[in-house]
């Protein structure tokens, strides 16, 4: 840093709605020989504390007007934040207006997220909440950062404070920095009052995204991809509200399948235990018990369950976590860890072990990915399915007990990815096809998945057949029940294969894409 990169701190404009150390900050800048100046309420605060201030109406010889609106919207004010120092113009203007600049901004913004986070509050109530002069300010002091630094949260005060002690001002690499962040909080202000006036709209004409980096990540999906994992610290919940207890930070790809983990569980009223590998189900199974389900789970596909992501929608209890310590296991993520289960799980050194605030995961609204030149938003799928009302085309009709298989087989297949295929059998997947180019070959698999138990089981498909050789595969090797959208040309032919077999089938009328 050479000597003219650092800019002196003599005048100061203040101008705080949340009032958070103010008091603190101004008077120490004012014992570093700072002329303070700030708004209304600010100035009425550092005079009741004994500070030092003049009042910004003083210094521009224009009131404060209209309950408050106009208050800093003045050329005397704003010239004294933009006036390029470097320009012998700009001095001159300012000098021919007995106009002082400012050094320093130190400024931030209505509470509007705070206040309309109410969902009754009424639209006048709201629109008085949206600040206009504190962004025009922040803007302002950051577009002339080369000359002015800004501050726009009391996190920065013992930084600033730390560099007029360190330097006598601030240097050009903080004032960037400093800039850098008001200029995120303006824009990050404007997307909440954007979104709040888009409220209700499913689709809306243009989308912004809330989202700051909780952290970077060692790499993505391969090594040499760079990643982060960003949130909107807004509304943490889900992996942005989760506690970590032990094991090495989460990766990119731990991240996305402790996701598809929880997310299925979570569709569970019953204790659940879901075993995730590379975005898919192992194994899933609910029961009495979340022993007895993660058991279940397990046998559903043992050899893939290694190295792969557990999730459960009840606490770990030490039964359970004795069997997850017996399989290498990359997370457990639950909702909650009974304290010996805990002792248990932290003596492995490598699992990560992850708790997360519910059992039943916030249904979010939109799915986001990207795609080449942008993004593709869609309703998430959350769509309650009812079982007693779905149609049964076929002669053989389920009853309720096989009604219930079909649907925890349907819940299972939602999760996975398509073309997919689900064998269930007492509740717990036996065998998974999922990603297959052809919907035969998808049930070809889960059969061989399935290791023999197929004989017995039901089906899930998760989009119609679009001919009966799926089915007839399917039922040669002893499935018992299926359960499907419909929808085909050729169902005809579906129910017909069905029929030769006695076996029942369910039409859902909505299938479960996952892509």
């Amino acid at each position: 840093m050479s000597p003219s990169d650092v800019r002196p701190v003599r005048r100061a404009l203040i101008s705080v709605a949340d009032k958070t150390e103010v008091v603190e900050f101004a008077a120490a800048l004012s014992a570093r020989g700072v002329d303070l100046v700030a708004t209304g309420s600010t100035a009425a605060t550092l005079h009741r504390a004994g500070v030092a201030v003049t009042d910004v109406a003083a210094a521009s010889g224009f009131p404060e007007i209209l309950e408050g609106r106009v208050k800093t919207l003045h050329p005397a004010v704003h010239a004294a934040v933009l006036a390029d120092r470097d320009n012998p113009a700009h001095r001159q203007q300012l000098e021919q207006h007995g106009i002082e600049p400012f050094d320093l901004v130190v400024a931030n913004l209505y509470r509007f997220e705070e206040v309309t986070a109410d969902p009754d509050i009424g639209e006048a109530e709201a629109i008085e909440h949206i600040d206009i002069g504190g962004p025009a300010l922040l803007r302002a002091a950051a577009k002339n950062h080369f000359h002015v630094g800004v501050v726009v949260s009391s996190d920065q005060h013992a930084t600033v404070l730390a560099h007029l002690d360190a330097h006598g001002g601030l240097d050009a690499a903080l004032r960037r920095d400093l800039a850098r962040r008001a200029f995120t909080a303006t824009a990050a202000y404007d997307v909440a009052i954007h979104q709040w006036l888009h409220r209700g709209e499913a689709l809306p004409e243009t989308r912004f995204d809330y989202r700051w980096r909780a952290r970077s990540l060692r790499y993505g999906e391969n090594p040499h991809q760079g990643a982060a994992f960003y949130t909107d610290p807004r509304h943490a919940w889900g992996l942005s509200a989760a506690t970590q207890h032990h094991g090495a930070e989460l990766s990119y790809n731990n991240l996305v399948d402790a996701d598809a983990a929880w997310r299925l569980v979570g569709d569970f009223a019953e204790p659940a235990v879901a075993i995730i590998k590379h975005s898919n189900p192992a194994g899933c199974a609910v029961a009495a018990t979340v022993a007895e389900a993660y058991a279940k789970a397990l046998a559903g596909d043992p050899t893939s369950a290694f190295g792969g992501v557990v999730a459960a929608n009840r606490p770990i209890d030490e039964a359970t976590a004795t069997q997850i310590s017996e399989v290498f296991t990359e997370v457990v993520i639950a909702p909650g860890f009974h304290t010996g289960a805990l002792s248990q799980l932290t003596a492995k050194k490598n699992l990560r072990v992850v708790e997360l605030a519910h059992a039943h995961p916030p249904q979010p609204q939109r799915a986001v990915r990207s795609v080449a030149g942008g993004v593709l938003v869609q309703d998430a799928d959350t769509a309650i399915e009812h079982p007693q009302e779905w149609q049964a085309p076929t002669t053989a009709q389920p009853d309720a007990a096989v009604r219930a298989e079909l649907g925890f087989a349907w819940t299972v297949c939602k999760h996975t990815k398509s073309n997919a295929i689900v064998l269930t059998r007492d509740r717990a997947v036996v065998g998974v096809g999922a990603g297959q180019m052809s919907r035969v070959d998808s049930v070809r698999l889960a059969i061989d998945k399935s290791d023999g138990r197929a004989d017995g089981s039901v089906l899930a498909s998760d989009a119609f057949f679009p001919f009966r050789d799926g089915p007839d595969v399917a039922l040669a090797a002893g499935v018992t029940a299926i359960v499907q959208p419909g929808g085909s040309v050729r169902d005809e032919e579906v129910v017909a294969a069905c029929d030769e077999h006695g076996v029942p089938m369910l039409c859902t009328g909505r299938r479960h894409f996952a892509h």
